[in-house]
């Protein structure tokens, strides 16, 4: 069963999203929070495993908990809830390696799948969030994914890119996962040619 808290500060959408949580099988909802006051310390009391953060709420905002988080060593993913495309906003998210940066508003099933695909270790960015502001920000990707990102250039299969880094392939696309994701594309091409254009590779 994975553990996971919620801090949302808008009432009926903290009941409705921990509604929906706790309709899945493998997931529970230990705690919830309508402001960011002592949400980090009941996030690493409680063992919580998928910390959902609303980026704007009364004490404490969702990054400055996400902060708290990485500067403790909490080791679990953090999930930044939004319906802001702030070029800052997206920037501290960033240097707060969150896992994933999503809209309130998506679609129920579409949050579900993306827990999900973050606890594979995947990191997961709404495109809609990302393309608003990738004109604004810095280079997101970290140097070994703009490593990878190079070496796409000459290597056809994940098979050969996996063997070449000495990697296994489910590390290798987790990467990719997260280049195409933190970049708002579709494709390893698309990315590629992101990259390229604004001097990131």
């Amino acid at each position: 069963m994975t553990r996971l808290f919620l801090a949302e500060d808008q009432e009926l959408l903290n009941s409705a999203l921990k509604m929906l949580l706790d309709l899945e099988d493998d997931f529970e909802v230990v705690g919830t929070s309508l402001t960011g006051e002592d949400v980090a310390n009941k996030i690493i009391t409680l063992k919580v495993e998928v910390a959902l953060l609303d980026i704007e709420m009364p004490k404490e905002s969702g990054l400055e908990i996400a902060k708290e988080l990485r500067e403790q060593n909490y080791t679990g993913k953090i999930i930044i809830l939004t319906t802001f495309a702030r070029a800052n906003y997206f920037k501290e998210a960033l240097a707060q390696k969150v896992d994933g940066y999503l809209l309130k508003d998506s679609p129920s099933d579409s949050l579900v799948k993306a827990i999900r695909a973050i606890l594979e270790g995947n990191t997961v960015f709404d495109p809609k969030l990302v393309s608003g502001v990738l004109n604004e920000v810095d280079n997101p990707l970290t140097n070994r994914e703009m490593d990878i990102l190079k070496m796409l250039e000459k290597v056809a299969t994940t098979k050969e890119l996996a063997q070449k880094l000495f990697l296994s392939e489910g590390t290798v696309r987790n990467y990719i996962s997260s280049i195409l994701s933190k970049t708002g594309t579709s494709s390893r091409l698309e990315a590629l040619n992101l990259a390229r254009n604004k001097g990131w590779i």
